[in-house]
Formats: C-alpha cells, sequence, structure tokens
C-alpha cells in the first residue's frame, strides 16, 4: 500500500488576502467558493456553479520557475485544496470603501459599469488578474478576451468596456511595482491610486484623491476617472513563506473524498495503481459539476499538478510534445511563441489549436483546465480532439510496470465518453507534429453563441497538397476530416479524405466531398442535441470553407503575397478583428438639458453614478445570500417533482431523517396556516398534496445543519408516481382544449368585418439574473418573524407568509436590501420558496435559509411566456393597414400566475405604433404542465409588439416596397387613437424615427450594404430600422399607488424610504437626487438603506417601469411636507445651515418625519379609455454581418433614440437603454429554451434542458454591437410624471427588434443570391441554426427545404391579392418556445387550420 504522506510533510496551507489560512481535514468535496463564504468573504459570489458566469472570480498566484505567476479562476469549480499553496485575491483584497478602491473598482464603480452589482466583483478581479498577469498594457482585444468569461445581464457591457479599456496600451497597468511603491510614498510623481505618472501628492488637499465623487460624476467621464481614493490601497504581496515552499505529496483523506497531489510521476502511477477508479483533476471543470449536479460520486481524487514530467511543453526535431497536465492557456501561450518563431510552414496545426482555443469557454477555464481533462472526458463535442485527430497526433498514455503507449488521436476515442485508457493508466503527453510545406490544418466550431460557449458542430481538417502533372495544379496527397458534434464521439471522415486523396484540388473534388459528407455524417431525426438537419449542413459547409482555405492559403504563400488579405469567403467570419473593444463601442450622449434647480445644489437631471457603486465594486454590497446567519441557523433544500404531471402515491421522509446532519422535513400536512396560495388566484400549493403539475412543483422541503446535508436528505426522500397526460406547448394545449377559460380578454375598434392567416414565432426567455432566488426567515418571539428575500414585491412576501402560518400580517417584517437582477422573474415566483422556508421555521423556532441553485432556479421559476398568434390582416396597394385580426395564445404554465395581465399588455401592445382604423385581439390562456411562466421585463408587450412587427414586414415584402416605407406611412400621429379607445398626447414616435434615421445615415448604408452584398456571396449584411411604443402604469388600476417615509435627523441627513426594490435600475439613485433637489441639500446628505414592509405597507411590486414615477412622486410629496414645516426657519435663518435651519425647528418641536403617497391619475386601467398614464417611444437601427455558410454573426452597428423625457439621472437612463436592447436582442437573436417535449425526445418529459449557461446563452461581451450609439430625445418634457421624466426599464427592450430584421435582410440577400425570392418566414430566436438553414445556398439544400420553417406553403393558408385595392395576409405568429424542425406533421389533426402551417415540421 502506498504511504501517502511522510511525517515531515508541510501543514497544507494557503493565503487568502495576504492571510494565511490552515486548510481544514476532511474536505476534499468542497469548492474554493463555499471555504471563502464560510469565512465571510462573501464578494465572491454563487451565479451557477459550473463557471459559466464570472460572478465567483477570484485571483490564484503560485511560485513557478523563481517568478509569480498570476491568473484568473473560478473559485465555484477549483476545489479547495488544489490552492493549498497559493495565494487566492478576491475583490475584498484589493480595496473598499472605508479605506480607498483599487483603480479597477474605482473606474468601474464611476463610468455606470455596475448596475444590479452582483456579477461586478467578478468582472473587477477579471481585469485585474489580466493587469497583474501582463508584462506591458494590455490590448482593448485582451481586455474583451479577459471578460469572457463573464456574464452581465443589465448594463449591456458598453460602460464595463469602456471603463476598462482606460488601462489598455496608453495607460501604464494599475498597480506596478512602482505604483506599489509610490502607495508607500516611495515614488515621486507617479499617482499610488492609478499607477499613473502624476503630481497629485502635491495638490492642495491630499492629490487625486480628496476629490468629490459627485463632482467627478457631473463633470463628465475625465474628471471621473481622475477622482481616486483618499487612502489608496495596496494589494496583497505574494506570500514569502509560499517562495520556499518545497513539492510534496499531499494526502487530505476524507469521509467523502481523499484528495491526493502527488510530486513525483512515480507516485502518481503507484496511486493510479492502487486506485485505478481514480479521478484525475486539474481544473475540476468536467468533474466538479458531475460532483455538483449529477451527485456522482468519486471518493478518491488525484491532482498531477505538481508532477514535473507532466507539466513540461517539450520541442522535438518532429514536433511538440505537452504534457497531459499543462493548462490551456500555457499551452496557448506556448504555441503563439512557436508560432512566432518557427517556419510558417511548420505551425499549421499550432495556428489551428490557438485559433479553436480563443473561442473554448472563458478565460477562468482555460486557465486552469488540463490538455489531459479535455481529452479523456472523450466529450464528442471537444473542440480540440477533432483537431487532434486530424492533425496526427498521439496520445502517450503510462502506467505503473508497463510503461508508454502511444495511441494515434484518431484511434483513442472508442465511444462516447470512452477512451482507449487502462484502468492503471494515465494519459502521460499529446505529441503534435509540426505540418509540413504544402500542408494545411485548419479549425472549425459552430455554437450558439460565439463567445464561452460549447460547440454544436466542429471540426479539424488537414491537407496535404503536391503539384501535379499541369501547371497550376495541386494534387491531394494526404488529408484527414474529423467532426466533433455530428456522433457519440469525435469521429473520422474517411469519405471525405477519400474524396479528396489523389485528387486535383478543383471544384469537382469539391463536390465529391461535399458529397461524401452525407455518408460520414448520418444522423437519425431524434438524435440527442437536436439541430439534425444543421448539424449535417454545418458538416458540410465546414468542407467547403476549409476547402477555399487551402486554396487561397496555397495561392497566398505560393505567390509571395503572404501579408496580402484573402479573398472574401475563403475564411470563415472571422470576428476576433470586430470585438467590441477593439474598434471601440462608440458612446454617443446627447443629453437633454435638466430642469433648472437651485443655485446651491443641483441633482435632478445629473449623471451621478449609482449610489451603491463603491459597494458593488468592492464586493461590500450585501445581497440576502451574504447576510450573516447566527450559528443556529438551518439550510433547506426543496424536495421536487421529477414528473410533469402525475398523482403522488408515495411519499417517505424516513431516509432522509437519518441522514446526519438532517433536522427535519415538511409537507403539505404540517403547514400551520394556508397551503394554498397564488398572486391573483389561489391556484397554487405551498406544497403539493395529491397531485404534481409540473418538474420542479415543491413536495417537501428538508432542513439540515448545512447545506450538502439538506441537499443529501432531499435526494433520498421517496416520491411515488403514477402518470397522467402532460401537456407541454401552446400547440399540445389548443388539440387538447387546454385553456384558463376565465379568461376573455378582447380589444377592438372600427367595423373588423366589414373591412375585410401565415405563422411566425418568437421563442421565450429565462430570466438569467445573476442572483438566484434565495431567503432567510429569522423567527422571533411571539410569532413574530423577519423575512429577507431577493424579491420585487416584499409586501407580498409578506402577505402569503403570514397566510401560510396562519399569522397575522403585522407581526411578519419583510425586507429586501438589493437584488442581484430582478426583470420581472422576482415579482411572484420568489413567494412559494419563501413559504416553503418558512414552515420548518415556525415548527423549528430556528432561522431558515433556502438558495436555489441555478439549475433549480431555471427549472421552477418560471419564464417569459411563449405566445402564439394567429393573424388576418387587410391592406391597400400601397401599404396601408386597413383591418387586422388577431388572437393571440400563451403558454401560462400551470397556474395563473400573472399571465392574465401579461396577455392584457400584449392585446394592449399588438398595435406597436401602427395605426390601424379596423382591429380586434383576442387572448387565449394555455394551461400547460411547465412550471408556470411569469413576469419578465415588457410582461407581455414584447410579444405584442413583435408580431405587429412581423406583419408590418410581411406586408413590405408582399408588394415589394422598403420596409422602413411601409412603417412610416402607418405610423401613429399626434392624436390618433389606438386600438383601445386612448388618445395619443405627444406622440413621439416619429421624432424617435425621423431622428434615428438621420443620425444613422441609414439611407447612404441600405445602398452600402446592397454593394457590399453585390460583392460578396458567403457573406451578407443586412440593416433595418425598428419602433417601439410602450405603455407606462400597471394595467390594474389599483397598483398604481405609492408610499414613501422621510426622515431628517439633526446632523442633517435624511434618510429616505420607500415601497420599490432596488435591483440594478438606480431607483434608490433616483430617489435620493429627488429628495436632495426637493428639500435643497447636497446628494451626499440623503441615503436609502433598504426596502422594508414595517417602514411602507402594502406597496406594489417594483414592476411596470412605473417606479421612479410612483415612488419618486411619494418622496417628493413627503419632502414637499418636510419643506413646508422647514419654510419659517428659513426665513429666520437667511445665512443658516442646513443643519442650523434642522435643529431650529426640533427645538421648536416640528415633525421632521413625514410619509409621502401617490396615486397615478386618471388611469381606467385595462378596458378602459386610458389605460396608460403615458407612453415611452424609441427608434432602432442596426446592421449585421452574416457568414452565410454556418449562420454565425455580428452585430456592426446599432444607432438608438430613446424618449425618456427630461431624465432624472440620463447615465443611468441610457445603461437601462443599452442593457434593455441587449437583454431584446438576446431574446430574439441567442436565447433558445428547450423542454423535455414532443420537439425534444431526447429530453427527460417536463424537464427543462437549458437550465444553465453551459445550455441557455445570454448575450456576452462579445456579442454587443461594434459600434454601439445612443441617444436620448431632446426637447421631450412629459407633463404626467415627476421632473418631466418617463420611465425607461422596460421600453427600450423592444429595439432589439432591429437586430433580428436586420438578419432577415442578410438572409433575404443570401436567399437571392441563391436564386430564391419573396418572403419568408424567421421564427425567433434568430438562432445560427434558422439563419443557416434558410440561406437555401447549394452547400445547405441536400439537407433542407427554402421554407425550412414554412413547407406547406401549397397549403393555401396564405390570401395575398396583388394589384387590387386591398391585399390580405393571413397567418400565424409565436412567441414562446416554438417547435424545432423534424416535428411530425400528424400533429395538425384537431388544430384549427391556420395553425397547421405554424406547426409544419421541418422536413
Amino acid at each position: 500500500m502506498l504511504r501517502v504522506e511522510s511525517p515531515s510533510a508541510p501543514e497544507p496551507v494557503c493565503y487568502i488576502n495576504g492571510k494565511r489560512y490552515a486548510l481544514p481535514a476532511d474536505r476534499g468535496e468542497a469548492t474554493l467558493l463555499q471555504f471563502l463564504r464560510e469565512n465571510g468573504l462573501t464578494g465572491t459570489k454563487l451565479g451557477c456553479g459550473e463557471g459559466g458566469c464570472g460572478a465567483c472570480t477570484v485571483m490564484l498566484s503560485h511560485y513557478e520557475d523563481g517568478r509569480v505567476v498570476h491568473r484568473s479562476a473560478n473559485a465555484c469549480l477549483c476545489p479547495l485544496y488544489a490552492v493549498e499553496g497559493m495565494q487566492v485575491v478576491t475583490v475584498e483584497g484589493l480595496g473598499n470603501v472605508r479605506d480607498g478602491l483599487h483603480p479597477v473598482q474605482q473606474r468601474l464603480a464611476v463610468m455606470h459599469g455596475s448596475q444590479c452589482g452582483f456579477c461586478t466583483p467578478g468582472f473587477v478581479m477579471s481585469m485585474y488578474s489580466l493587469l497583474r498577469s501582463c508584462e506591458e498594457a494590455p490590448t482593448e482585444e485582451d481586455i474583451e478576451d479577459a471578460l469572457g468569461g463573464n456574464l452581465c445581464r443589465c448594463t449591456g457591457y458598453r460602460p464595463i468596456l469602456d471603463a476598462f479599456k482606460t488601462f489598455a496600451k496608453t495607460d501604464p497597468a494599475a498597480y506596478t511595482e512602482e505604483a506599489i511603491a509610490a502607495s508607500k510614498g516611495l515614488i515621486p510623481g507617479v499617482c499610488p491610486s492609478s499607477g499613473m505618472p502624476c503630481d497629485c501628492a502635491s495638490k492642495a488637499g491630499g492629490g487625486c484623491g480628496s476629490g468629490s465623487t459627485e463632482k467627478a460624476a457631473a463633470g463628465g467621464i475625465a474628471a471621473a476617472v481622475a477622482a481616486a481614493p483618499a487612502r489608496p490601497t495596496c494589494e496583497p504581496i505574494f506570500p514569502p513563506e509560499l517562495k520556499k515552499r518545497p513539492a510534496f505529496h499531499l494526502a487530505m483523506p476524507g469521509p467523502v473524498v481523499t484528495w491526493h497531489r502527488p510530486a513525483t510521476l512515480e507516485q502518481l502511477l503507484e496511486l493510479k495503481s492502487v486506485h485505478p477508479d481514480a479521478k484525475l483533476v486539474v481544473g475540476n471543470t468536467e468533474v466538479g459539476i458531475e460532483m455538483k449536479f449529477k451527485n456522482a460520486k468519486y471518493p478518491v481524487i488525484i491532482a498531477p499538478t505538481h508532477v514535473k514530467e507532466m507539466n513540461q511543453i517539450t520541442v522535438t526535431e518532429t514536433g511538440v510534445e505537452i504534457g497531459a497536465a499543462v493548462t490551456l492557456t500555457r499551452m496557448m501561450k506556448a504555441f503563439k511563441g512557436l508560432i512566432a518563431s518557427r517556419p510558417r510552414h511548420e505551425v499549421s496545426a499550432m495556428e489551428a489549436v490557438v485559433n479553436q482555443l480563443r473561442w473554448f469557454a472563458g478565460n477562468q477555464i482555460r486557465n486552469v483546465s488540463a490538455l489531459g481533462g479535455n481529452i479523456v472526458t472523450g466529450s464528442p463535442i471537444s473542440d480540440l480532439n477533432p483537431l487532434w485527430m486530424a492533425a496526427g497526433a498521439t496520445f502517450v498514455a503510462l502506467g505503473k510496470d508497463t510503461g508508454e503507449r502511444a495511441v494515434r488521436a484518431s484511434e483513442f476515442f472508442l465511444g462516447y465518453r470512452f477512451v482507449d485508457l487502462r484502468p492503471h493508466e494515465v494519459l502521460y503527453k499529446v505529441v503534435l507534429p509540426f505540418t509540413r510545406h504544402n500542408e494545411y490544418v485548419k479549425e472549425f466550431k459552430q455554437s450558439p453563441r460565439r463567445e464561452d460557449d460549447i460547440a454544436i458542430v466542429n471540426a479539424g481538417m488537414r491537407v496535404k497538397l503536391a503539384r501535379g502533372d499541369s501547371e497550376g495544379v495541386w494534387v491531394v496527397e494526404e488529408a484527414a476530416v474529423a467532426f466533433g458534434g455530428v456522433a457519440p464521439r469525435a469521429i473520422m471522415a474517411p469519405s471525405v479524405a477519400a474524396a479528396l486523396v489523389g485528387k486535383p484540388w478543383d471544384q469537382e473534388t469539391l463536390q465529391a466531398a461535399l458529397a461524401a459528407v452525407r455518408q460520414d455524417v448520418v444522423l437519425v431525426e431524434n438524435a440527442p442535441g437536436g439541430k439534425v438537419e444543421y448539424r449535417r449542413a454545418l458538416a458540410a459547409s465546414f468542407v467547403f470553407k476549409f476547402f477555399v482555405h487551402a486554396a487561397i492559403t496555397l495561392e497566398v504563400r505560393s505567390s509571395g503575397k503572404e501579408g496580402e488579405k484573402a479573398r472574401e469567403g475563403g475564411e470563415p467570419l472571422n470576428l476576433s478583428p470586430l470585438c467590441a473593444a477593439a474598434i471601440g463601442c462608440r458612446y454617443r450622449n446627447l443629453l437633454p438639458q435638466a430642469p433648472a434647480t437651485p443655485e446651491t445644489v443641483s441633482v435632478v437631471g445629473q449623471p451621478h453614478h449609482h449610489m451603491a457603486a463603491e459597494l458593488q465594486v468592492s464586493g461590500e454590497a450585501q445581497y440576502t445570500d451574504d447576510i450573516k446567519m447566527t450559528q443556529d441557523t438551518l439550510v433547506a433544500a426543496l424536495v421536487t417533482s421529477t414528473k410533469p404531471h402525475a398523482k403522488i402515491t408515495k411519499l417517505d421522509a424516513s431516509a432522509a431523517l437519518q441522514v446526519p446532519g438532517v433536522v427535519g422535513f415538511y409537507s403539505a400536512k404540517d403547514v400551520p396556516g394556508s397551503n394554498a396560495i397564488g398572486p391573483v388566484w389561489y391556484d397554487e400549493e405551498v406544497f403539493a398534496t395529491s397531485e404534481v403539475t409540473a418538474v420542479g412543483q415543491v413536495i417537501g422541503v428538508v432542513v439540515a445543519t448545512s447545506e450538502a446535508a439538506a441537499r443529501a436528505g432531499a435526494r433520498v426522500v421517496e416520491v411515488g408516481y403514477e402518470d397522467l397526460p402532460a401537456v407541454m406547448s401552446i400547440e399540445e394545449a389548443i388539440e387538447a382544449g387546454a385553456f384558463y377559460e376565465d379568461y376573455t380578454g378582447k380589444l377592438e375598434c372600427g367595423d373588423v368585418d366589414s373591412a375585410w392567416a401565415q405563422c411566425d414565432h418568437v421563442g421565450g426567455q429565462e430570466h438569467f439574473y445573476l442572483e438566484p432566488n434565495n431567503c432567510v426567515v429569522i423567527p422571533h418571539e411571539n410569532d413574530e418573524f423577519t423575512l429577507f428575500s431577493s424579491t420585487q414585491a416584499p409586501a407580498k412576501h409578506q402577505k402569503y407568509v403570514a397566510l401560510v402560518l396562519g399569522v397575522p400580517a403585522h407581526k411578519i417584517v419583510s425586507k429586501t436590501k438589493r437584488l442581484g437582477g430582478g426583470f420581472g422573474g422576482k415579482e411572484t415566483r420568489g413567494i412559494f420558496i419563501h413559504c416553503a422556508a418558512a414552515v420548518p421555521s415556525y415548527h423549528l423556532k430556528r432561522p431558515v435559509r433556502l438558495c436555489l441553485d441555478r439549475d433549480e432556479d431555471m427549472q421552477m421559476t418560471g419564464q417569459r411566456h411563449a405566445f402564439l398568434a394567429t393573424y388576418k390582416v387587410g391592406f391597400t396597394a400601397d401599404g396601408r393597414v386597413l383591418a387586422a385580426e388577431l388572437d393571440l395564445y400563451n403558454n401560462a404554465g400551470n397556474s395563473h400566475d400573472l399571465s392574465h395581465s401579461i396577455m392584457d399588455r400584449a392585446l394592449l401592445h399588438s398595435d406597436c405604433v401602427y395605426k390601424v382604423p379596423n382591429m380586434r385581439v383576442r387572448g387565449h390562456m394555455c394551461r400547460t404542465n411547465q412550471a408556470s411562466n411569469t413576469a419578465f421585463r415588457g410582461f407581455g408587450g414584447p410579444q405584442g409588439l413583435m408580431f405587429a412587427e412581423m406583419w408590418i414586414e410581411q406586408i413590405a415584402k408582399t408588394l415589394g416596397k422598403p420596409d422602413v416605407e411601409v412603417r412610416t406611412l402607418n405610423m401613429y400621429k399626434e392624436g390618433d387613437v389606438t386600438h383601445f379607445g386612448q388618445v395619443l398626447e405627444h406622440c413621439r414616435a416619429r421624432a424617435c424615427w425621423e431622428t434615428v434615421l438621420g443620425s444613422s445615415s441609414f439611407t447612404e448604408r441600405r445602398d452600402k450594404v446592397a454593394e457590399f452584398n453585390s460583392e460578396n456571396r458567403w457573406r451578407k449584411r443586412g440593416i433595418a430600422a425598428t419602433p417601439t411604443k410602450f405603455g407606462i402604469s400597471f394595467t390594474t388600476k389599483f397598483l398604481n399607488q405609492a408610499g414613501a417615509l422621510v426622515h431628517i435627523y439633526l446632523d442633517g441627513t435624511v434618510l429616505v424610504t420607500h415601497g420599490g426594490v432596488e435591483m440594478g435600475q438606480g431607483l434608490h439613485t433616483k430617489m435620493a437626487q429627488v429628495a436632495a433637489q426637493a428639500l435643497n441639500v447636497p446628494l451626499s446628505k440623503v441615503f436609502i438603506s433598504e426596502t422594508s414592509t414595517d417602514k411602507v405597507p402594502n406597496a406594489s411590486p417594483t414592476a411596470a417601469s412605473a417606479s421612479s414615477d410612483m415612488y419618486g412622486a411619494a418622496v417628493l410629496d413627503a419632502c414637499r411636507q418636510l419643506s413646508e414645516r422647514l419654510a419659517p426657519y428659513r426665513s429666520k435663518l437667511p445665512s443658516g445651515t442646513w443643519k442650523e435651519v434642522v435643529n431650529a425647528a426640533y427645538l421648536d418641536r416640528v415633525d421632521l418625519s413625514a410619509h409621502g403617497f401617490y396615486a397615478t391619475p386618471d388611469i381606467t386601467g385595462f378596458g378602459g379609455n386610458r389605460p396608460f398614464n403615458y407612453f415611452c417611444f424609441g427608434a432602432a437601427v442596426s446592421e449585421v454581418e452574416l457568414d452565410v455558410l454556418t449562420g454565425d454573426m455580428q452585430v456592426l452597428r446599432s444607432d438608438l433614440v430613446m424618449d425618456v423625457g427630461n431624465p432624472i439621472n440620463p447615465a443611468i437612463d441610457i445603461g437601462q437603454v443599452e442593457g434593455g436592447f441587449v437583454q431584446g436582442m438576446g431574446w430574439l437573436v441567442l436565447e433558445e429554451l428547450m423542454w423535455g417535449d414532443k420537439q425534444h425526445p431526447w429530453v427527460r418529459p417536463g424537464h427543462l434542458f437549458t437550465k444553465g449557461p453551459g445550455t441557455y446563452k445570454i448575450p456576452s461581451v462579445n456579442d454587443i454591437p461594434v459600434d454601439f450609439r445612443v441617444q436620448l430625445l431632446a426637447n421631450a418634457p412629459n407633463v404626467r410624471a415627476i421632473h418631466s421624466s418617463k420611465a425607461v426599464g422596460e421600453p427600450p427592450f423592444h429595439l432589439g427588434a432591429s437586430v433580428f430584421f436586420a438578419l432577415k435582410e442578410a438572409v433575404y440577400a443570401a436567399r437571392e443570391a441563391a436564386g430564391i425570392k419573396g418572403f419568408f418566414v424567421l421564427d425567433a430566436p434568430a438562432t445560427p441554426e434558422r439563419l443557416r438553414l434558410l440561406c437555401s445556398d447549394e452547400v445547405v439544400q441536400p439537407y433542407a427545404h427554402p421554407d425550412i420553417r414554412c413547407a406547406a406553403l401549397a397549403d393555401g393558408l396564405w390570401l395575398i391579392v396583388l394589384g387590387q385595392e386591398h391585399c390580405n395576409i393571413t397567418a400565424t405568429c409565436r412567441a414562446g418556445s416554438f417547435p424545432s424542425h423534424g416535428e411530425s406533421s400528424s400533429r395538425r389533426n384537431g388544430m384549427p387550420r391556420v395553425c397547421a402551417v405554424a406547426n409544419e415540421g421541418l422536413s
């Protein structure tokens, strides 16, 4: 038996922010993130648990080859014991509000780069790690690459890039050694805050740090960046102890996992011999996810990180040998060095590897992931394995007593995650041969999102060419083609290779190779992963691309014109030079004039940064899961349904109660009050009693002394089921007649019947707030409870927890400090979670904490509603709409939730900005077995708006007119009446429209796009303009009320409390500005702490974009009362200070506290002729470029004009416009939900497949427009809201539609080049799959019909009558999760014929 540890082995330690920690025993399964948060370092956040969001980013530093190496890493995946002998730097180690911020933190704060703030520490640490690891200032492209592993749902990324690119090139990196010395006063002339040359120390007041942050914000970016902390910080120095620490065999036994870190190759081989089933782990990026999400058990883990031989990169005469433990970042860096130094013909394979790694995960993953792990995992979609196979690499296995064994990469992968590695062996190294003259290797990858995403299909291809007998003819000597993502393992394509070898490199050979793809790539219709036609077409497209790439490369190198630009079409759409940072996100901010303010103070209308920004960038901002709890706190884990619809036949928790640490199990029988809850209708249960109606429905809750124990207990609760029929989609609901019959919403104007369907889709959307739903329940005496929750509706939590516990509401106090994003998803769907946690707290009289994992949150809490619409539209020959009739269907899910109000708003917005004199719209709520869908930014409005844009676009294409012309013709004017009877006052739709068309040079650019398309066959551009109109108010009238409480203290400070919740939208900042201006005090005097039901009762949810209007008016009302009370004392003390005035009033026994209230006047709610207080208007122009062969795209430029009235805070409003636009773009272009339904038979029935960042893709930093311009409409005061401002949260969301329609224009151009003209249906989201298949060129035609979405055109469903006075189109549109290709057309049985087109299989 192996001796695992010598008596002299050093104590296992790590340093965190300069502090020494002895690593605890028995924690082999623990992650670094768990350890950090257990030790109070809560600035590092848990966003996803799978390394996909970057919220948990930290910097790891270790000593290697005489120098300190710094790298970013995901703490959620990093094993605790993996950091032994390292220094960990978290966001707390950089700076803080009290002592001073680090320049990275400070610049992000003052340049508006933090909204909700949950993702902010991760961005700070990614940027900081980049600066520490760079030997010189990074480029802007380096910065964007470093941020590729970080997600933000709020900002749209532009302000983050703007803040961080101040460190690029011309600026010295923050905290060079000189800067550190300067912070100690050792080097004059260098600013200790920024590390930049500066004479700040000589300035009066102490230098940069003495400036006012408020003045900096008001004075612009330059002043903001210059405003440095007063007490500059110095980051932790690498501990000298760790520099002297020898490599040793670390052995940490434990009850769950025993961790080994051998120091020698011999020790490693001995360990693998003794423990043949042990997992080898370096980055833990695969094993960690399996342990967390699949409950995989790996009792022995071996980390080869300190085995020298496996961490070497050796250059030989014939190639490169890479140790299996070498990280991907280190290999990438080494290959770049070899590419620069070796002869060009030798490095083609290395170039391909480097290019592929650029799009492989994020920096945090590449920094820790080992080459060997990526190979041995045997993933069928590994980005590198097809390259190793095609390039002729050899894998060397090594085992104790058996020596080295070489296996060709092409023969190594035997099956799904099964490789040619014997139990006692380890993968020792990879041998990559140099390429030869006229030998070319190329990489290919297509994924749903370009940055940090797994591949749909990838490939590696190699060809060796030789001169033929004829002049200019080249013949294939060798060929190797490998594909990933088309089989259970990476495969070679022998038929393609055979079609190439011995053949001339010409068009005939290309056609033979393309035909051979169909022999090698064979996928059954229900293949796991779906997208069958697309995956086959991608394989063919990659062959086409490689053929042209090799021909052009050969031509260029043979002619000696190496530096010249390759001709169009030869390369895949190379978008790396088009990164947003490389060209720069241009920020055009035409601020309207702020309203007049007192001479002594200027607050409202100024671009003050978010009041909590400094706390957020330093990690000090506290979210619900960061609250420090007492030692008796219990952790809860939910027991949920695994069936979409079933009777519960058994519920046995006896096994759970035997799990060590478990304290109790609670279900419906334990509810002391009512088990029935629901936001409007009480049609939900806290705990399911006899029947479950969705996967993820709560059946019970286990509480324990630790999260691990609670989850272990929840897993062993035995639930028996008897399956019942399940309905998963709108189509199935229509077929089954499954509706919520109590909803009968309808709007009508004119005479539709006298005035006189096609099918479009718009996908559902996951909220993907970075902070998962979580809550804390704290019991007190006499059945009193304090609730902390990540919710937009604290009052609702108070109400329903009181109901469930059977205690009066006045004993329940519900508090919310801030949210890490909400977007509507935390309005109602967190209530049942809080109620479930409250029940054990009630019985045990102990605090209970419950935090959902990302996958649980996405499965359980609902998404944006899927919608389907049938429509019939009549119009004149010049394109003027005369009549429209629509039926909207939404996927409500398994309960009402807010679906009725969401449908109301969809009906109200189904006109967009277009005047339709005769219109009828009806709504239908479908009852399905999905978790109840819920509010999401726009609340049904975007679905209605999108349908209108779809039929407007179809009219234009039917008539052969420009879309812009038809949109302009039908656009509302001042005084027009909507289809619901509201007169449009101050209608600025045309003002925004004309402004954006002019400022974007739309007409000229449209001509240039046409010119580009005529010159390029395989790349197409599109440009489109779309308007928006969004109504502001809750459509349920009673919700339009708000309260506020304002206290003035004797030191002159002001405390404001209102009923709204801060979730990143800057509500607290705006309210503080309103109070400061109303009281005529500096903003620094005003503070807003939290939202609490014992301060402002019965508050409406923070939703409907109305919070600034309502709570601002309530705050203003309270301040007016206080100002009136203080007015006599200001008159008596004309030269007195504010503090003196306040104290004078106090001494005179004047009340210095006031409650304000506001109710929105003159509104009717849904069904009346004034459901909205006013409308917001906007318009956008977007230009895109599309790779026809793959469907990959880039947004080249977006111009936005938004009507926000006179903004209270223009910087916050611009942030909302940008964030809303990017989120809307994501909905329509990237974000695709996949459920276990008839369209996705490879997913477990009722389960959500896309329930984490690994499968569900929101926009990343690389997806935003390269050129991003935002303009606020000038001179546009709003007479119906506070300070003439307007709401801004939801209205900009629909502007993302401009990207969707620009992409559609690019596809039109591709289809025209293929000889296919006329209108076609593009469902949303416009994923690469849909875009590629609809391009209909000769490469894709063998796999997809030109109208794959709508193959049954001949059914006669369309009525298009041209050349007459009236033209009619009939259509079915959908907004939601829609059928993918391959769906059986037999599903039309029993459905309205007009819906059949929508559901036609894409065969």
